[in-house]
C-alpha cells in the first residue's frame, strides 16, 4: 500500500495532530496512564476525526517532500495546541508553589503520581482536587471540543502560521502566571496581614523570637486559608474553558 495515497495520508495527518496533541495536553500525556490505552485512544480520535473533517483539497498525489512537510506542520500545530493547554493546566500548581513559599514548604517534595515526577504536597493536592473537579465537569471534552475546532481553523492539510503559534503559547505561558497569582491572591493577603501582625508584635514585645513563632503561624494559617478556599478552586474549570477557547491558535 502507498503511503502517499490521498485517504492514507489524510488519516496519516490526523493521527499526528491528535497524537502531538496528547503528548503534551494534560489528563492524556499522564504517566499513570498506560501507554496501550493512550496509543487506543489516540487511533479511535484520529479515525473519529478523520471521518468527518474530509478535506477536499487533499484528494490528489503528494510527493515525500511535500507528505513530510505536511506531517511537520500538523505536529507542530498539535503540540502548540497542547502547550497552550498544558500551560492553562498549570496555573493550580503555581498558584500552590507560591502559598508553600509563603508557609516555609518548598523544600518538601513528594512524588506525583500523575506525572511521576517529585513535587510539593500542597501542589499535588491543589492539582487532584482541580482535577477531580474537572472531570467531573466533563472537562476531558473541552481538550476534544478544542481540538476539533482546530480542524475548523486549520483543515487537514494546512500549514498553520507559526507566528500565530507562536504568540498563542506565549500568551498562554503569562496567563498562566496571571492565573496563578490571582488563585493565591486571598491566600498572599493573608500572609501580609500575618507579617504586619508580627512586625507589630516585634516592636511591641521585643523580646519575643519572632521567627520562632512565625514558622508554626505561618503553616497553620496557610492550611487553614488553603482549606477554605479550595472549593472555589471549581470555579477555574469554567475560566479555565474559556481562556483555552481564547487563545485556541487561529
Amino acid at each position: 500500500m502507498d503511503l502517499l495515497q490521498p485517504n492514507l495520508l489524510c488519516f496519516v495527518l490526523v493521527l499526528t495532530r491528535v497524537g502531538a496533541f496528547f503528548f503534551t495536553a494534560p489528563v492524556f500525556s499522564w504517566q499513570s496512564i498506560p501507554m496501550t490505552v493512550k496509543l487506543t485512544l489516540t487511533v479511535f480520535v484520529s479515525v473519529f476525526f478523520a471521518s468527518i473533517f474530509v478535506n477536499p483539497a487533499m484528494q490528489k498525489s503528494y510527493s515525500a517532500l511535500e507528505a513530510f512537510l505536511l506531517i511537520a506542520a500538523e505536529a507542530v500545530y498539535g503540540l502548540a495546541l497542547g502547550l497552550v493547554a498544558a500551560c492553562l493546566f498549570g496555573a493550580v500548581k503555581i498558584a500552590a508553589r507560591i502559598c508553600e513559599r509563603e508557609m516555609g514548604l518548598s523544600m518538601a517534595n513528594i512524588l506525583d503520581p500523575m506525572t511521576d515526577e517529585s513535587g510539593e504536597p500542597l501542589g499535588v493536592l491543589m492539582e487532584m482536587v482541580f482535577i477531580l473537579l474537572f472531570l467531573a465537569a466533563n472537562g476531558h471534552h473541552v481538550f476534544l471540543m478544542a481540538l476539533s475546532r482546530s480542524y475548523e481553523t486549520f483543515p487537514i492539510g494546512s500549514i498553520p502560521s507559526i507566528d500565530k503559534l507562536t504568540a498563542s503559547v506565549a500568551t498562554a505561558g503569562s496567563t498562566m502566571l496571571i492565573l496563578g497569582l490571582r488563585i493565591s491572591a486571598p491566600i498572599l493577603a493573608a500572609f501580609l496581614l500575618l507579617m504586619v501582625v508580627l512586625a507589630f508584635l516585634a516592636r511591641v514585645a521585643p523580646e519575643t523570637n519572632i521567627l520562632f513563632l512565625s514558622l508554626p503561624l505561618k503553616i497553620g494559617m496557610g492550611l487553614v486559608m488553603v482549606a477554605i478556599f479550595l472549593p472555589f478552586i471549581g470555579s477555574f474549570v469554567t475560566e479555565f474553558t474559556e481562556w483555552l477557547n481564547k487563545l485556541i491558535p487561529l
